[in-house]
């Protein structure tokens, strides 16, 4: 996903949701239902994830220093991991409690098309950002389903923005229901139900948000095609013979690190095999061009070594 795709969906979303959220708070104020007012808050939440992303944005983008030689790509991890946060403590479990106290002391909702105009709005304005997010989507996701896109993607931005859409277009229509019900049997006992309803949604985002990113920050791999890519493209037939054994880890969505052991013949002189090992870079990098931190190392295969030695995959003749 390219940044400037994220950036235009998290765009988007913040840009909705600003309006979202005021149009939501004038509701509440007019017809104190607590649907509303955790809606305006989950609205507030989610404008605060958005600003949380594209700071996370451009602060990776800073130079690489010598505290941080590889650069601060996988800061936008972070931010994301704090996306989780804001919306599991400000979005969802001030709603659960919301919820509760509407129910413990109910009231009837008062001038209910306050809260059905400005529900009807929201779902308009978020199926647009929504739609963006897709539209983003569609241009890296191939032929992946959401859900592994969601598991797959590097970039963070996207799978937040989807995710955070997907569970506001279900929180109005939770809202909009309990409203709904609040008026057909003038308890608002259904107004508190609706928002609990939008507390365990947010919940439930929020820890698949947090499992994701959690993974992206501990360090995650190149994808399966992108290994197998640069494993061909390493080896030329002649100097280099074979991929011994590799490691990748993304350094940012867009920044791979790779690092290989690759067999070369015996009888290669050190010219040869520095040669090789640019020619091999070289192709490694058109192959993908995110991988932009090679490190190459040459060795003899052996599999004699490879058969006796303890761990196959640290010895010369390993996978």
């Amino acid at each position: 996903m390219s940044a400037s795709g994220g950036s235009r969906a998290v765009i988007a979303a913040l840009s909705a949701n600003l309006a979202i959220a005021a149009a939501k708070f004038v509701a509440f104020a007019f017809s104190g239902s607590s649907s509303m007012l955790a809606e305006g808050v989950h609205s507030v939440a989610d404008s605060g994830n958005q600003f949380l992303l594209l700071i996370g944005s451009k602060r990776a983008k800073r130079a690489a220093d010598d505290e941080h030689p590889f650069g601060y790509g996988r800061e936008r991890y972070v931010y994301a991991f704090l996306v989780s946060i804001v919306l599991f403590s400000v979005g969802g479990m001030f709603a659960l409690y919301e919820g509760y106290e509407k129910i413990r002391h109910p009231h009837a909702v008062d001038h209910w098309y306050w809260p059905v105009g400005v529900l009807v709005f929201a779902l308009l304005a978020e199926g647009s950002s929504f739609r963006t997010a897709v539209k983003e989507s569609n241009h890296t996701r191939g032929g992946a389903s959401w859900p592994e896109f969601i598991r797959r993607a590097k970039a963070p931005e996207l799978p937040v923005v989807l995710l955070e859409d997907f569970g506001a277009l279900i929180g109005l229509v939770l809202a909009l229901a309990g409203v709904g019900l609040a008026l057909a049997t003038d308890s608002g006992v259904w107004d508190g139900i609706g928002t609990l309803c939008i507390g365990t949604l947010l919940i439930c985002i929020a820890l698949v948000l947090a499992t994701e990113t959690k993974s992206l920050l501990i360090g995650e791999g190149a994808a399966a095609d992108s290994v197998d890519r640069i494993r061909a493209a390493a080896v030329d037939g002649r100097t280099v013979t074979g991929v011994i054994h590799m490691r990748t880890l993304h350094l940012g969505p867009e920044e791979l690190l790779v690092a290989a052991k690759i067999a070369v013949r015996h009888d290669d002189t050190a010219d040869e095999v520095a040669r090789a090992i640019d020619a091999a870079e070289e192709r490694i990098r058109a192959a993908v061009p995110i991988a932009r931190v090679i490190y190459l190392e040459p060795d003899i295969y052996s599999a004699a070594a490879a058969a006796a030695g303890p761990d196959p995959d640290q010895t010369p003749g390993g996978r």
